[in-house]
């Protein structure tokens, strides 16, 4: 599992949801609450083989966690880990935030500036 400091950002983590087909495969997980390679590959346009490998790399994120079900193995979103991606996401966002308003600051006072010029 993709274990980052706390307050920073793991590049795994993210490489691994920033895939189209995994985060859906998340969104399936999250509403049925689990399914094996098989039953999602029923719902997406891809191979129950490409299913899952996507699921081994969510796996190894931690982003589920598998259980043996007979010939098949049942995954299911882990909570914990799922919440520590959304912390990281609120966390990036908030200095992105912090960012474009200093950015914008900046521009203001250049554009002040410019005016200040052209009335002298």
């Amino acid at each position: 599992m993709s274990t980052a400091p706390a307050g920073t950002v793991d590049d795994d983590l993210w490489s691994a949801i920033g895939d189209p087909t995994r985060r859906r495969m998340l969104d399936l997980l999250l509403v049925d609450g689990d399914g094996t390679a098989t039953s999602l590959a029923q719902r997406l346009p891809v191979t129950r083989q490409a299913v899952a490998k996507h699921l081994g790399v969510l796996d190894r994120v931690g982003l589920v966690q598998a259980t043996p079900a007979g010939r098949e193995r049942r995954y299911r979103v882990d909570d914990a880990q799922l919440a520590r991606a959304v912390a990281q996401l609120s966390s990036v966002g908030a200095a992105w935030d912090a960012r474009l308003q200093r950015i914008k600051r900046i521009a203001e006072a250049i554009q002040r500036n410019q005016q200040q010029q052209q009335q002298n």
